[in-house]
């Protein structure tokens, strides 16, 4: 099929046909359309010429319509009223309104912390709506927000693709996390004790060294690694009533204590802060569906 010849297309011939119409006056039609009269007859030669049609005849002192001008009249009104009310009047959003789903990505450490108050804090405000939280790490974040269309992603994530903005939440420190119906600790820690008793790690990748050996090492001390997960569940049940200890987010750690009578103290050596982020598409930056939401997350997280 020969590919359609959009030159001769002008959607303000388009808007004339309407104005003409509607006034059955050239002059009345220029008026509307904010036009000379001499300009609005050269439309309509125009339009005569797109249309092979004489589309409008003078007869006294009005331009009729021709039969092909009454045919092609509501086309035209839906065509522009399209136009007018889908492509260029911007829709607001109204969480109140929404029916559809929240999706959104989250680190296994942020999910555990804010899962549920973001799903309270959703449906308080957008009740018809539903909540799909997706696990997403470093290295799988651009692959599932592009499957999946989320709309944030949450966590500790850093080198960020160029097609992402982020948000900075909040800066995260460090806790020995340990079950102290098991294990015996002072406050505080001392680093003989420290590396004296088995460690649990939480480890994104399956790891049985962080940073804190290599720190450690430096000082020509080793500690003794027993376990290793990547999700702060595991490590969590793994500490309730053995003899370990794991180094955790605080935020974590302080949930846990009032959580499960887990007890928490500072470690004797530096552990690197890390930050807290909302991701979100740059695409998305301005559309107010994804505005409300990072303002909804950045409310909770805070």
């Amino acid at each position: 099929m020969k590919e359609f010849n959009w030159k001769g297309i002008d959607l303000n011939l388009l808007v004339a046909f309407q104005a003409l119409y509607r006034a059955k006056s050239v002059s009345l039609a220029a008026e509307q359309c904010y036009v000379s009269q001499s300009a609005m007859s050269h439309t309509l030669q125009r339009m005569r010429t797109l249309f092979d049609d004489p589309l409008f005849e003078r007869v006294g002192i009005k331009m009729e319509p021709t039969q092909r001008a009454h045919e092609i009249a509501p086309v035209i009104d839906q065509l522009l009223g399209s136009i007018k009310n889908d492509l260029l009047s911007k829709k607001h959003f109204s969480p109140d309104d929404y029916t559809g789903v929240w999706r959104i990505g989250l680190t296994d450490y942020a999910e555990q912390l804010f899962a549920s108050h973001l799903y309270d804090a959703i449906k308080q405000h957008s009740p018809q709506s539903q909540v799909s939280f997706y696990n997403v790490n470093r290295s799988n974040y651009l692959e599932i927000a592009d499957k999946e269309k989320l709309d944030v992603i949450i966590g500790s994530i850093e080198n960020l693709n160029r097609r992402f903005l982020c948000e900075h939440l909040y800066t995260e420190q460090h806790l020995c996390l340990f079950d102290p119906q098991s294990v015996s600790l002072d406050s505080p820690l001392t680093l003989e004790r420290f590396v004296q008793i088995e460690h649990a790690l939480v480890s994104s990748d399956g790891s049985l060294q962080t940073q804190v050996d290599k720190l450690l090492a430096k000082r020509g001390l080793e500690r003794r690694v027993g376990v290793a997960s990547r999700h702060f569940l595991t490590v969590r049940r793994l500490l309730i009533g053995r003899e370990l200890v794991c180094i955790v987010p605080k935020r974590f750690a302080e949930m846990e204590m009032y959580n499960h009578t887990l007890a928490a103290v500072a470690p004797p050596v530096d552990v690197p802060d890390f930050d807290i982020r909302l991701l979100f598409l740059k695409a998305n930056q301005y559309e107010e569906k994804n505005i409300w939401i990072r303002r909804l997350v950045a409310q909770v997280v805070k």
